[in-house]
């Protein structure tokens, strides 16, 4: 896959992006919302990579794509994850490079162009009832909230919400 949005590129992971997945990984929002994702060592996100390269040619997912800006530097990733009533659709932005729109411009050219890619008319957004950064994000994307309340999430029962989008 190679997509470009307006300041960003979305490619598939090669191994010589394991160092800054690493480090995107680190931040305190990550261990607090995803503390699945977070890579303690370089070759612990290298593993992962290695992983996600071999789910590209089967298609059956997780599709999980790095986000680089146009400069080659890698700032986070985007995804698509087999539910078992669908898709959902995930995202991380480095802590580095926040708050400055990276999330909303690369989910909302991510939908356009997997969800006809992959025959889907809905994709969920599901995250942490806490996480307002994720909720505003999905929100921008015109996502419609379906769900508020307690829910398994990362192996925990805790406050979640959940989002559909449709085309």
């Amino acid at each position: 896959m190679k997509l470009e949005t307006p300041r960003t590129l979305i490619t598939e992971f090669d191994l010589s992006m394991a160092p800054a997945v690493h480090l995107n990984s680190l931040d305190e929002d990550t261990r607090r919302f995803l503390p699945d994702e977070v890579f303690e060592t370089v070759d612990d996100a290298r593993e992962t990579i290695e992983f996600l390269m071999t789910v590209y040619a089967s298609q059956d997912g997780p599709l999980v794509y790095p986000v680089l800006l146009k400069d080659g530097t890698n700032i986070g990733y985007v995804q698509l994850v087999p539910l078992e009533d669908g898709f959902e659709v995930g995202y991380h932005i480095g802590k580095a490079y926040t708050c400055r729109g990276y999330a909303t411009e690369v989910l909302s050219a991510f939908l356009s162009y997997i969800m006809p890619r992959k025959n889907l008319n809905l994709v969920w957004g599901i995250c942490d009832a806490e996480n307002v950064a994720s909720i505003r994000v999905l929100e921008k994307c015109g996502f419609q909230k379906q769900y508020d309340g307690m829910g398994l999430y990362q192996g925990e029962e805790k406050p979640i919400v959940k989002y559909t989008y449709t085309l």
